[in-house]
Formats: C-alpha cells, sequence, structure tokens
C-alpha cells in the first residue's frame, strides 16, 4: 500500500489594507527625509512661484490693476505647475532606480504609497502657497475683495492638483526628459483655456465645452470669486469641491499605476 505525504499549505501572506495611517506616515517621512538633502528642489518649489508673482508684479508696475485682475489667477496657477513637475520628476527617479519596486514587495499597500507621497509633497504645497499667497496680498498689494484666507485655500488645492497630477504622469515616463514633456501635454492645454487670457464664454463653442472638463479651470474660476464678492459665493463652493475632487480622482489613478515592472 502506497503512502501519500502531504506537503504542509503555506498559507498566502494577507494583502494590506487599502490605507493605514502608520505606513502612510511612514512613507511621507522617507519622502520629506530624502527631500532634505535636495535643496534645489526645495528652492524650485518654494521659491519658484515667489520669484514669478514678483516679477509679473513689476512687469505691470505702470498698471497695477493688471496685476489684480491676473495675479490671484496665477497664484493658483504658478504652484499647480511646479508641484506637477517636481512631483513627477521626483515620482519617476523612486520608479526608475526601484525603490517601489522594493516598496510593493513588503506588507505595503498602494493606498499607502500614494498617500504617503501626496502627504510628503502636501505638506511642501501648504508651505509654498502660504508664501506665495502672503507675498502677494500683503507685500505685493494684490488687492482682493474677499478673505485672503479663501486665496489661500484655492491656492492650496491647486497645489495638491499639481501634486496629483504628476503622481500620475510619471507612470507614463521612462526618463525625466518624458516627464518634462508631459507638461505641454498636460499643463498647457489647460493654461491656455482656463480663461487667464480671455473669459471661456467668448471662447468657440468647442473649446468652451473642452475647458468646462479642465480642473484648472475652476480653480482660475475661484480665485477670480474671491477677487470680485466679499462673501464665500455658491460658485467658489462649486469650483473649490470640483478641484479638491480632481484631485483625489487623480489620486485614485495613481494608485492604480502602481505595480511591480518585474516578476
Amino acid at each position: 500500500m502506497s503512502t501519500t505525504t502531504t506537503s504542509p499549505t503555506t498559507a498566502a501572506p494577507t494583502p494590506p489594507r487599502a490605507l493605514n495611517i502608520s505606513r502612510t506616515t511612514a512613507t511621507a517621512a522617507r519622502v520629506l527625509r530624502q527631500l532634505r538633502h535636495d535643496p534645489r528642489t526645495i528652492a524650485l518649489m518654494l521659491l519658484v512661484p515667489c520669484v514669478m508673482l514678483v516679477l509679473l508684479r513689476y512687469v505691470f508696475d505702470g498698471s497695477p490693476h493688471v496685476f489684480d485682475n491676473i495675479g490671484a489667477s496665477l497664484l493658483g496657477i504658478f504652484p499647480l505647475i511646479t508641484m506637477f513637475l517636481v512631483t513627477s520628476i521626483a515620482t519617476l527617479r523612486e520608479r526608475t532606480s526601484g525603490t517601489l519596486e522594493r516598496l510593493l514587495a513588503m506588507p505595503l499597500g498602494k493606498g499607502d504609497l500614494i498617500a504617503g507621497y501626496a502627504l510628503a509633497f502636501g505638506t511642501i504645497a501648504i508651505i509654498q502657497s502660504c508664501l506665495a499667497t502672503g507675498l502677494a496680498v500683503w507685500l505685493l498689494g494684490l488687492d482682493v475683495t474677499g478673505s485672503p484666507w479663501l486665496l489661500l485655500l484655492v491656492a492650496l488645492l491647486d497645489a495638491l492638483l499639481g501634486t496629483a497630477l504628476g503622481l500620475f504622469v510619471s507612470a507614463f515616463a521612462a526618463s525625466e526628459f518624458q516627464a518634462v514633456q508631459f507638461m505641454p501635454a498636460v499643463i498647457f492645454p489647460q493654461l491656455l483655456l482656463c480663461g487667464l487670457f480671455t473669459a471661456r464664454s467668448n471662447m468657440h463653442p468647442v473649446l468652451e465645452a473642452i475647458s468646462d472638463v479642465l480642473p484648472m479651470s475652476y480653480a482660475v474660476d475661484g480665485m477670480n470669486e474671491v477677487l470680485k464678492h466679499t462673501d464665500m459665493t455658491t460658485n467658489f463652493v462649486r469650483d473649490v469641491l470640483i478641484v479638491a475632487g480632481c484631485a483625489l480622482l487623480v489620486l485614485g489613478l495613481g494608485a492604480a499605476t502602481l505595480r511591480r515592472r518585474t516578476a
């Protein structure tokens, strides 16, 4: 009679939960430690929007009302652009260096990773938005009818949106040069159609319809609501919720792109 030997069955590891606070904060702390050793990147994120606002203010030195009209919009656009650029390149380095590959082999959920990156860059975005808003309102004399704190809120959401877009597009670039090339594809169309140069209602109907689904359009609309109204309007709340919702949606898409590249 033959005897059949049964090998012990190894239980498959339990996949980590979608989001864990301790793992998320540990990921954010690691990213911030890396950024601390890269002063050029920190300078790009914190100082460039401020420098651009100063330059813009004195370009229109003879027409301060022009700066008042477009300064608020650019206060939201500049942080979005810089955070998109820095986040896409920094995350791409993590992907190409194998760091993400090693992290995904650990008991770490995709939600933990993407939330950790968003938390780290979001912390920088808060500092950046505070510096740019304070500079524009209290030093450069940007005249707004509404509360400067509402300006800060929109600027912060715009920076977070730029962070989310950067995390997302980094999955489709094979090099830092390719990451930069995504800016004309992702940012420039929004910049042209957001209503900065002309009212969106004056555009060709097709372009106006496209602008209605681009998040930067609502970022500019939100800034303009603060510029023109003393109180928080219904349109302002709508614009803020759309920008925040787009940021969360893109973060979710970014989490879906996190995968191992080798077997």
